[in-house]
């Protein structure tokens, strides 16, 4: 899981300085993070009256481009029918460019299939480090700070937002609370929690996810973290969106 990293900063006390006096400023190494973004989509029902082969040609179409991004990002299909009334699919994108979300959007929409589907719901978020590996690079790599992407079937995704009390606690007793929630999901081993920072982007503070193969482990993790201290500053009625892991094309099977 990655950890809320407070990056603590001294400045002087008269207040915001526009222009440093310092003329050998020091130099920092970039730390490149990665954009996460959560894309929900419904395909239309008049999409279910076209003819068999008129659907296969367009679903072999939207493949070709969404192919055409996967060395460039980590990029993973799940699928919602019969789990959520409200989409269809999730696509699941990490990349250190936005620009190449959004030029993968576009291009998607611009297929035939693109003028059946709608986008219920897009959550855009930030990793605070280069947290997100491909599987192929965990034998040597995965820690509690590099998690492998897309090993598991079922993803649970929970767009998170605090209260304003949340805010009136301290930047460490806030991470204190993290931290505890971080250690009741360490209980259960078949669960990856991902957590990545939206503040910014939408009314969410957090976009939180869990990985996992069998969903009754997340029911049992839900109802514990349900419990904790941090618990109580967390805004009711954020959507929880069950997604399964299948192949893109199986993904767009299953909506006929």
């Amino acid at each position: 899981m990655e950890l809320i990293d407070l990056d603590k900063t001294n400045t002087e006390a008269g207040g915001l300085r526009l222009v440093s006096d310092n003329k050998n400023l020091e130099k920092f190494p970039a730390i490149e993070k990665q954009f996460v973004n959560f894309m929900f989509l419904r395909v239309h029902p008049d999409w279910r009256k076209l003819n068999q082969e008129t659907k296969r040609i367009f679903k072999a179409e939207f493949q070709s481009v969404y192919k055409k991004f996967t060395g460039n990002m980590l990029l993973y299909a799940y699928s919602l029918v019969g789990f959520d009334s409200k989409a269809d699919l999730m696509l699941w994108r990490v990349s250190t460019s936005l620009d190449l979300i959004q030029e993968m959007t576009a291009q998607l929409y611009r297929t035939n299939l693109g003028s059946f589907l709608e986008t219920t719901d897009n959550y855009l978020s930030i990793t605070k480090r280069m947290m997100f590996i491909p599987a192929e690079a965990a034998k040597d790599t995965e820690d509690r700070y590099h998690v492998v992407a897309g090993a598991k079937k079922y993803h649970f995704v929970y767009p998170c937002s605090k209260s304003s009390e949340w805010y009136v606690q301290s930047g460490e007793e806030r991470e204190a609370l993290v931290e505890e929630n971080f250690m009741v999901g360490k209980k259960f081993e078949n669960i990856k929690i991902h957590l990545s920072h939206a503040f910014g982007f939408s009314d969410q503070e957090f976009i939180v996810s869990f990985e996992t193969d069998e969903p009754k482990d997340f029911l049992a993790l839900a109802e514990e973290l349900r419990e904790t201290p941090a618990s109580k500053f967390t805004l009711r009625g954020m959507p929880v969106y069950t997604c399964r892991q299948k192949t893109l094309m199986e993904c767009l099977d299953s909506v006929g």
